[in-house]
Order: structure tokens, then sequence, then C-alpha cells
């Protein structure tokens, strides 16, 4: 019993095995082609895990970056096809950071966990950005929508 608690108090603090874990799966699947756009958004994944409290995931349509339309739709069909697999680690995750909050030690991982669920959904056509982008982007949405009135 002793051991499993000296395993469960280590658990939080080995985020960074799966940012590895996370960033070198993304990166075979992008190698392999057909995956690439999961590859590449679970390689920004793995960035953000290394740093996820000064960094945040957020849709590059967010960010105004133009993408061919080529790659949009073949990403669109390649995001349809993970889906499923993606809901499954959505459920996986809102058990895992459900089963951290639990512990004052698991709290800020259950938090990180939290806030990465909609990343575990669909990872295509995310990118991890500083906290301030997302910030200044939500101040200006704000403000347009001040605007209006």
């Amino acid at each position: 019993m002793r051991l499993l608690g000296n395993i469960l108090w280590h658990i939080p603090f080995l985020g960074f095995i799966d940012a590895i874990i996370v960033y070198l799966f993304g990166l075979l699947l992008t190698i392999t082609v057909v995956a690439a756009p999961i590859g590449l958004g679970l390689m920004e994944y793995g960035k953000f895990l290394f740093a996820p409290f000064s960094y945040s995931m957020i849709s590059k349509s967010d960010l105004d970056i133009d993408q061919n339309p080529l790659w949009q739709g073949y990403s669109f069909v390649i995001m349809i096809i993970y889906l499923p697999f993606g809901l499954f680690m959505a459920i996986i995750g809102i058990f895992q950071a459900i089963g951290l909050a639990l512990t004052i030690v698991g709290i800020p991982v259950a938090l990180v966990v939290a806030k990465s669920l909609t990343t575990y959904l669909n990872p295509v056509n995310k990118k991890c950005v500083p906290v301030t982008v997302v910030e200044e982007i939500d101040r200006k949405r704000a403000q347009e929508e001040i605007s209006k009135y």
C-alpha cells in the first residue's frame, strides 16, 4: 500500500513524460503523411504539455492563419475519421481530471487535463500559443462586441 501511495504521489510530477509521448506520437503520425493533420496537432499539444500554465491551445481560425483550401478539406476528412478516437480520449481525460482533482497534489494537473479536453477531442488545426496571445484575442473580441453597441 505504501508503494502505491508513493507512485500516486509522483504521478502529477511526471507530466513531462506525457508531453514527450504525445509529441513523439504526433511526430510519428506526421511522418506517415496520411495522418499529418492529427500529428501536427498532437505535436502542438505536446509543446503545450511542457508548459501548460504559460501556454494555451487555440484554433488556427482564431489566429486568422491563412491555410491552403485543399489542406483544410483534407484536415476535415481526417478529423471526421479521428472523431471516435478523440471522443474516447476526451472521456478518458474527463475521468483522469476527476481522479486527479480528488487529491490536493493532483489539482494543478487536473486543471491542465480539463483545459486540454477540446484538444483531445480534435487536435486538427490547433496551435500552442502563449497565454498573452489568447488574452489579446479575447480583448479584441470584447472590444468588437462593445463597438457594436
